[in-house]
């Protein structure tokens, strides 16, 4: 495609891209640089093989080989993740050499968290992890400024680009820390609710990113950014009422290589499929936001109602102080975003652009949830002898995939556009939600691996 894109809104952004989201209309051959960041990937690579070969088996070889590939290949299609892969690798590192104390990178002192002014306030993976809920919240508040200041939406993409680097740099370094309070102890960390959750803010973070800069707009960073920022508040209050953030050994089942493919791609499928929702909320906002009849109004005030409930649901039925204090500000919320919907409606880009972005999100999405959900079958297969068992997160998972396939062929098959997608996308959520989170908390199964 190479129509012009043209969208002027509050952020003060003057683009003209095109619609393959670079400005000069196609990504043209891999310069210099991609060729030395391709290099630099691959020197990386072969130290940890040289150095780590023995504690790695032919898979995860391979899996770290094809990462070399894969990251290459995505830093090229958006060079933005190149400097964020250089900048959480270098501070990682940094990391990791102040936990051996200048001994060298193989060596360490768990306990030099406590001690170490940079790795206590900043780098050690749970201040780090800290620091990206923070950002994460001011970017959400940065965005919806932006709707009056141009300088405000500015700050919520460097906000959000501060999250995405702290926790990144967080789970590396949580990584490495496995390892150092243990030989049995170090994994990949995403075998816990505690470490998904992060993953997931970091990976729909990630994602607005690259749409907030293929179609030169920020309008959308308030909506996608309080699903972040929901995440963010139960990532705390699990964190600091169960201690979640303290590193465990794996339990047998998740002592796989299969989880370092089955996870990340599961949570690539929840990030998408989440972006899209909120898109579509903004989509119902800009479609109403001529609207004066409250009754239209109504089913989107109540879905999003139901939405911001959700974690108090998950509460399982302990309805705490801090539920409450969400539920009723989550719902205010949504009230003073639909009060305000003209003016909101305004500066959001055209209901086109949101159709299209909801439609790629959810695209995206379910081509990673497929992937994740055959790796999950072989992962199983492997495990314990068959590839389905009707366990409660496969059958959810399976729900979440015929929901999604259902929109596509919808889409595709008979043209579905506009209000209903946009509500169908957000009642999305809730089925995600539920897959993502529900069912370990409610339905006992061989994936509750987390419990409230």
């Amino acid at each position: 495609m190479s129509e012009t894109i043209i969208q002027s809104n509050a952020a003060g952004w003057q683009p003209s891209m095109t619609a393959s989201g670079d400005s000069r209309g196609r990504r043209g051959k891999p310069d210099w640089t991609d060729i030395a960041f391709f290099l630099l990937l691959t020197a990386a690579a072969a130290y940890a093989l040289s150095a780590y070969s023995a504690n790695m088996d032919y898979y995860e070889k391979a899996i770290l080989c094809g990462a070399v590939a894969g990251l290459s290949w995505m830093a090229w299609l958006w060079r933005p993740l190149r400097t964020i892969m250089i900048a959480c690798g270098a501070s990682a590192l940094f990391a990791i050499w102040l936990y051996s104390g200048g001994a060298g990178l193989a060596q360490g002192d768990i306990t030099r968290a406590e001690s170490v002014f940079f790795l206590k306030y900043l780098f050690s993976s749970q201040s780090a992890i800290l620091w990206m809920c923070a950002l994460f919240v001011l970017a959400t508040v940065c965005y919806w400024a932006g709707f009056f200041s141009r300088t405000a939406a500015w700050l919520g993409t460097v906000l959000t680009w501060g999250g995405v680097y702290a926790g990144t740099t967080g789970m590396l370094v949580r990584w490495r820390e496995g390892h150092l309070l243990g030989p049995d102890i170090g994994h990949i960390p995403v075998s816990n609710l505690y470490e998904v959750f992060v993953l997931f803010a970091l990976i729909t973070a990630l994602f607005y990113l690259y749409y907030e800069r293929r179609y030169a707009t920020r309008a959308l960073g308030g909506f996608v950014l309080m699903v972040i920022s929901s995440a963010v508040v139960f990532l705390l209050w699990y964190s600091f009422t169960r201690d979640a953030f303290q590193i465990q050994p794996l339990v047998p089942a998740l002592k796989s290589w299969w989880m370092k493919l089955h996870v990340p791609a599961n949570f690539i499928g929840y990030g998408t499929f989440s972006l899209a929702a909120m898109v579509g909320f903004a989509y119902l906002v800009k479609e109403h936001g001529e609207t004066r009849s409250l009754g239209k109004l109504a089913p989107l005030f109540v879905l999003g109602a139901v939405l911001c409930a959700e974690p108090l649901v998950f509460s399982s039925g302990k309805l705490s102080a801090t539920w409450m204090l969400y539920f009723g500000l989550g719902a205010i919320i949504v009230g003073i975003i639909l009060a305000f919907r003209r003016p909101i409606a305004a500066k959001l880009p055209s209901l086109e652009i949101l159709d299209d972005i909801m439609y790629r999100a959810i695209a995206v999405g379910f081509a990673f949830f497929t992937v994740a959900t055959i790796l999950g079958a072989l992962w199983a297969a492997d495990a314990w002898g068959t590839y389905w068992q009707w366990d409660p997160k496969e059958t959810w998972a399976l729900i979440v995939w015929l929901n999604y396939a259902a929109w596509l062929h919808m889409r595709l098959m008979k043209g579905l556009r506009g209000t209903m997608a946009a509500y169908w996308a957000l009642a999305g959520l809730l089925v995600t939600s539920f897959a993502f989170l529900g069912v370990n908390m409610f339905l006992s199964g061989l994936h509750s691996y987390g419990e409230l």
